[in-house]
């Protein structure tokens, strides 16, 4: 999947008026959901080191894999002092017991997996995470406040915690607080929340609220961004003015006249002047919700032929993830692993159907289906998903693309590449674990969309049917996303329950297993 992301000029800019009312001393608010998703058993994978009676704290930095399993490092490594300024050093505090809208996982797991995740951007970034069940006396939790340059607070409103919140946070230059007492000061940069700061507390604000593992780990590497140290995949926000202009006009002159001629493609770059340059779901939607040849003209011209955004996002290397190694007891061939991928298909006008998946830009989309085919010419390997999208005047339309895809070196392992609305992205993917019976799969990938300056990662979830597997399935189930590095709170699941009429079918000459017996569908 590619996430494009066109940066107007400012003689095309859109000049847009926000009314976003919220209190400057505290980005407060509440929310209400329910939970329609199936929820798994999640497994409790950190080692909780215990202070005092009355006090919490999770060190991920400390944690180290061993032969033997999980086990703690020195502590004292975990609350050295640090000389250089620029260290980033984060502390949260959730509150006990707090539950999170992500599918009702507890606050404080979801902040033990970020404080993991932010390890993929930089391993030098440390976080350690606390409840709010916290002893005036504790010298340990006072101690390591003195040297930390971002405090996190998440559903603390008991009197004794904020008191001693605001006791012992006054020198701490970035301060956040979500869902938590008004009486907490949000501050950046050193200040409370200001006409300077405003802009960057509105962007946390509503990254935040996306409530997804990503949007999570952004807000705190946009503040480190801002008011730390320069975040490497972050400078891909920055416009670079009149370059961008220059090069538009001198090299794609016409396409950006018939673009602004066009409605339809006018009111796609309106659609992705209106999302944040970080909303990969609202800048997915506008395209796939406009999308059309003058669209992809333009595209092609300015970002993928000249780069006129002067961008260059790269494919993450984090998390490694190792393929499966047999299929139904023997070793895993590159023909098994491209049959594991064709799957149904024979059996059904489909390979898979996707259950659920953990990248919230794709898996918003309903009624996605897979085809994986061997193609006409020797050795080609193609992947075409097909899905349906809600476009933003309320239409259901059906999208399909098409990915060249090559074996990776390592067997289990692919290399995709798409054009996409004119934007190249290209993808890593991993076959991570596949049923004997083919009742259910798991697919992870990493990819980039280098000149539209995105990055991504994500997993999906695949059955026959777009049903979870049965009970008797989800050991494996989850033990296969711990090799990807994701918790079952983070998939969404995709809405499969209105999908008539998909534009399935294969092209002339396509050609499907090779080594793999599939069963008929029960």
């Amino acid at each position: 999947m590619s996430f494009l992301k066109l940066l107007q000029p400012p003689s095309l800019h859109l000049h847009l008026h926000f009314n976003h009312n919220y209190n400057h001393r505290s980005l407060y608010f509440h929310h209400q959901y329910h939970h329609s998703h199936r929820i798994l058993t999640q497994p409790f994978f950190s080692k909780i080191h215990n202070f005092t009676s009355s006090s919490k704290r999770i060190v991920v930095s400390s944690i180290l894999q061993t032969d033997d399993g999980v086990t703690s490092s020195n502590s004292d490594s975990c609350s050295a002092e640090h000389d250089n300024d620029d260290d980033v050093r984060i502390v949260a505090v959730v509150g006990e017991g707090a539950i999170s809208p992500l599918k009702s996982a507890s606050w404080l797991d979801v902040m033990i997996h970020t404080a993991e995740r932010l390890k993929w951007v930089d391993e030098q970034y440390e976080m350690l995470v606390f409840t709010d069940n916290i002893s005036n006396s504790n010298q340990n939790l006072q101690r390591e406040l003195t040297t930390a340059n971002i405090l996190l607070v998440i559903s603390v409103t008991d009197p004794e915690p904020v008191e001693w919140i605001q006791r012992y946070t006054q020198k701490i230059p970035n301060v956040v607080c979500f869902d938590s007492s008004p009486a907490l000061e949000n501050k950046l940069g050193g200040s409370s929340v200001n006409k300077k700061t405003k802009e960057t507390a509105k962007t946390i604000l509503e990254s935040w609220v996306r409530y997804n593992s990503d949007d999570i780990r952004f807000c705190l590497l946009l503040i480190i961004n801002s008011y730390i140290k320069p975040v490497p995949i972050l400078k891909n926000l920055r416009a670079q003015g009149l370059s961008t202009l220059n090069c538009m006009v001198k090299n794609c002159g016409i396409q950006v006249l018939n673009c602004l001629l066009d409605p339809n493609c006018r009111k796609a770059l309106q659609c992705l002047n209106e999302c944040s340059p970080v909303d990969q779901v609202c800048n997915y939607q506008c395209i796939a919700s406009y999308e059309s040849p003058i669209l992809e003209e333009f595209s092609l011209c300015v970002l993928q032929k000249h780069n006129c955004l002067d961008l260059d996002a790269k494919i993450p290397e984090k998390p490694f993830v190792p393929p499966m190694v047999k299929f139904r007891g023997e070793p895993l061939s590159h023909e098994t692993a491209e049959d594991l991928f064709i799957g149904w298909l024979g059996k059904t006008e489909w390979s898979w159907r996707v259950v659920a998946g953990q990248n919230p830009a794709y898996d918003q989309f309903p009624c996605q289906y897979q085809l994986f085919y061997r193609g006409k010419a020797k050795g080609s390997f193609w992947y075409e998903p097909v899905f349906q999208v809600k476009t933003l005047d309320g239409k259901l339309v059906w999208r399909r693309r098409k990915y060249r895809v090559k074996r990776g070196k390592v067997v289990g392992t692919f290399q995709f590449s798409v054009l996409d609305n004119g934007v190249v992205s290209n993808e890593n993917w991993t076959v991570v674990d596949v049923a004997d019976d083919l009742s259910w799969g798991l697919f992870h990938y990493s990819g980039a969309a280098r000149v539209a300056g995105q990055s991504y990662t994500g997993a999906v979830l695949v059955s026959p049917d777009g049903e979870y597997p049965n009970d008797g399935e989800m050991s494996g189930l989850l033990s296969a996303l711990g090799r990807c590095c994701i918790k079952d709170w983070e998939l969404f699941d995709v809405d499969n329950r209105s999908c008539s009429g998909p534009p399935l079918g294969l092209p002339e000459g396509s050609r499907l297993h090779t080594v793999v017996e599939v069963g008929d569908l029960k």
